[in-house]
């Protein structure tokens, strides 16, 4: 392969939240192929910079992206969604704009929708489209579900960004989603598949880092429990519900049977919604910890209630990799093609969540087996070398290409 152009929404370091592990991955794996030329955004994490020069033949890399009501306010001016303006930077345009004219640049890879306005229209070499989920379809939910001012600008957003993610996708070579309901989930919004070429590229999991004798036993860390913990980025908004919903309505009922269970929220940057779910009885909130392992290491039952998901979530593959028993909702058991009952115990509502729970505490037998047969299929089908095997088929000229719109 020649040299690739790199575009992300957010430095793709340290690799703690769902989309900067897919893009850690995804940009390493790049590396390999070739030179990479990487343009991104900062996220405050005080290691982007660091990073990129020891990956990147060249990079970029803006202070932070616009502040939400900035971002607003021109959106709102020029009738694009949000997510666009909030990563508009003409900075950043430039040094697109410079590597292109300089460096034998082949291929561009755009990792999430916002990063694709940076992509000129008659760029001759392939570009690929990694959307990883239907984030028009996250922000149509959040509009269906609320009220007021909000509710209307959510519905906005996923009404323009829907429209958006058409447009890039039919300007791209290939378009790429995490799972199967994902791709089905976009093929229903768009106004036809003409000229979209789209595909699966599914996350996986370093089994190595997250395995049960990668990290030393830490006995004292919790209580005699039941311990059930959640782990993720803790102002993000599904996972704030998620835990709302385990604090406040399933727990509840686990410690009518054992009053003893408690509840551990393990992540960074819990909103004050988030921290007063520590005054609940059971309810501990740990926020930012230097290594997640410990706390999933620990957990009887690892628990990810979300009624609000996109793509493959990582936080399950995790836990699963530890050899855990993943207590989930059906929406973040999606992408993951595990069956319930061996590799994880899936529930609908509150109450079965709480009595699927409390089967997995009264049979311990039956909780470590299901644990063990976790780790089994992610090591099987979930490692990210398998995942990203065809990367650079992805990336190379094809005599069968189509021609791409103008986006």
């Amino acid at each position: 392969m020649g040299e690739t152009l790199f575009l992300a929404h957010r430095v793709p370091f340290p690799p703690d939240r769902g989309d900067k592990i897919r893009s850690f991955h995804v940009l390493r794996a790049l590396a390999r192929l070739g030179p990479v030329h990487v343009g991104t955004f900062d996220d405050r994490s005080g290691y982007g910079d660091e990073f990129l020069t020891g990956i990147a033949a060249s990079h970029h890399l803006v202070p932070a992206r616009k502040r939400d009501m900035i971002a607003a306010a021109e959106a709102m001016a020029k009738g694009q969604p949000v997510s666009l303006a909030a990563f508009a930077n003409d900075r950043l345009h430039e040094w697109v704009a410079q590597v292109l004219h300089y460096r034998p640049i082949d291929a561009i890879y755009v990792f999430s929708g916002q990063m694709a306005q940076y992509v000129p229209p008659h760029f001759p070499g392939r570009v690929v489209l990694d959307l990883c989920d239907v984030d028009s379809a996250k922000f149509e939910a959040y509009g269906n579900a609320g009220h007021g001012p909000k509710a209307w600008i959510h519905a906005r957003e996923g009404r323009l960004l829907a429209s958006a993610e058409e447009r890039f996708a039919r300007a791209a070579d290939t378009t790429l989603l995490i799972s199967e309901n994902e791709a089905n989930l976009f093929r229903t919004r768009v106004s036809n598949m003409h000229q979209i070429d789209l595909r699966v590229m599914r996350n996986g999991i370093d089994a190595n880092f997250f395995a049960p004798d990668a990290v030393k036993a830490e006995p004292t860390l919790y209580g005699p429990g039941p311990n059930i913990v959640f782990t993720g980025q803790m102002d993000y908004a599904p996972n704030v519900a998620a835990v709302e919903r385990m604090a406040q309505r399933i727990l509840p009922a686990i410690r009518e049977v054992h009053r003893d269970a408690e509840f551990h929220i393990v992540g960074r940057a819990p909103t004050p919604a988030v921290k007063a779910l520590g005054k609940h009885a059971g309810v501990t909130v740990w926020g930012e910890v230097p290594d997640v392992r410990p706390y999933l290491a620990e957990a009887d039952i690892v628990a990810a209630p979300l009624t609000i998901a996109r793509g493959i979530q990582n936080k399950v593959l995790e836990a699963m990799a530890m050899a855990k028993p993943v207590l989930l909702s059906p929406e973040a058991a999606t992408g993951i093609d595990a069956e319930d009952g061996v590799h994880f115990a899936v529930a609908e509502g509150d109450r079965m969540m709480a009595g699927r729970a409390l089967a997995l505490i009264d049979d311990r037998a039956k909780a470590r087996a299901m644990g063990e047969a976790a780790r089994a299929f992610v090591l099987e089908h979930q490692g990210w070398a398998a995942m990203l095997s065809g990367l650079g088929e992805l990336l190379r000229p094809s005599l069968a290409d189509p021609v791409r719109d103008a986006a």
